[in-house]
This record gives C-alpha cells, structure tokens and sequence, in this order.
C-alpha cells in the first residue's frame, strides 16, 4: 500500500527534523564564542556556559535555547515544518486505519488530536521569544505548549489501540516488537505525566523540569522512528 510507504518516510522526517532543530539550539547556546563577532552572534539570554547536558543535568531549557536569535532562525522553521509533516501523517494513518476497517472517508478521532496537536505546536513555536509582560499572554503560551503535549499523547495512544485491535488482521504486515514497544512508550508517557504533575505545578524543581522536557521531547518523537520499524519492508510494495 501506497500509504505505508509514505507512513515509512514521513516518520522518519518526523524524527530527525525536531531532533536536529532543538540540538543545533543547543549547540548554538553552549557554543556560542563560535559565532562572536558576526552578525550571528548569539543573545547573552540564549547563551549557556560551560558545557551542560541538559538530558542529564536540566541546566538548560528548551525554550532558552531556542527562543532568542539566532537559535530561533533554526528552530521555528524547524518545527513549523515538522508541524506540517505532522498533519501528513496522521492524514495518512487515517486513510489506512479507514481501508483496513472498510470505513472510508471516516475522520477517526487520533486524526483529529494528531492535526490539532500539530497546530498547537505550530502556534507555540510562531509565540515562541516573543517578549510580552501580559501575564494572560504567558499563560496562555503556556497553555498552547501543554495542550500540544496533551493532543499528541492521546493521538498517540489511539493509534496504538486501533493497530492493536486489528493485530489479528495484520498479522503478517507488521513487526509485533515494534507495536510492543509502541505500547510500552506511549504507557510510559503517560504514566510520566501523571506523576509529574505535582512537582510541575510546584515552584522550585527547575532543574528536574528541564531534565524532564528534554528527555519528555525524545519520547514523543521515538515514536515516530518507531512507526518506521513498525511496518514489515518486504510486504510495502
């Protein structure tokens, strides 16, 4: 089928699009003397001393690292077009999901959690290093981000239950590892989030949250290197 080969690809983009966007963001903060003198010269806001690790160590967030120039020339094209392949692809899934089920032209519900989960994204990163003191804006910029993470997780999950629903028909089509594996990501997002919550909300914890974003960032978008391993190479064409 024609959309599991565009599944495959999309995937793929999917996950080393955001994963090389937010990491040249962080080469760039902690690299910063490379660019002194130019016209590339990066703001003191975005800069990071010493060398951090911000998976291990949460010395440095995301949004520092990406949201003053010229990290931000990187990371909003970067996830602006990660967005897009976003929409793609759970348009995609949907036109499979709805040929395996015989239901076409059915918007099923992780479709339309995966596109609102993309627009989301899209908005968090066109707000994002914009300098307001409007308390409700930043509550709102707040709520875009958190409703992103929100929409993905459940379109996520769903996807997931309706390939797990229909494993007996796919049985040959698809490597029961990667759908296992699938699972236990998705369960483990979830089960994160949840018991984040109360060290979330909390003031303090900067480090910890840090730690968590980046590391929360890597397992939304495994999922997508796993889909590519989810579909068995020798049955796509």
């Amino acid at each position: 089928m024609k959309e599991i080969t565009q599944i495959r690809s999309l995937s793929l983009w999917i996950f080393f699009v955001p994963l090389i966007t937010v990491n040249t963001c962080l080469f760039i903060s902690t690299n910063f003397h490379l660019l002194e003198n130019t016209f590339l010269s990066v703001d003191q806001i975005g800069r990071s001393y010493g060398f951090p690790f911000p998976y291990f160590d949460g010395n440095l967030s995301i949004s520092r690292a990406s949201r003053t120039f010229p990290q931000f020339l990187v990371f909003k094209p970067g996830i602006v077009i990660t967005s897009i392949l976003l929409c793609f692809y759970w348009y995609k899934n949907n036109l499979l999901i709805n040929k395996f089920k015989k239901t076409e032209g059915k918007k099923n519900l992780f479709m339309i959690f995966g596109i609102l989960s993309a627009i989301f994204l899209i908005i968090h990163a066109l707000l994002l290093g914009v300098e307001t003191e409007i308390k409700l804006f930043k509550f709102l910029r707040r709520v875009v981000l958190v409703s992103f993470i929100i929409f993905e997780v459940v379109a996520q999950t769903m996807l997931v239950i309706n390939f797990y629903k229909l494993k007996v028909q796919l049985n040959n089509l698809f490597n029961h590892l990667a759908l296992k594996l699938k699972i236990t990501l998705v369960s483990i997002l979830i089960f994160v989030s949840i018991v984040s919550i109360p060290l979330l909300i909390k003031s303090g914890n900067i480090h910890f949250k840090h730690g968590l974003e980046w590391n929360y960032f890597i397992g939304v978008i495994l999922f997508y290197l796993l889909t590519n391993f989810f579909w068995k190479k020798n049955l796509i064409n």
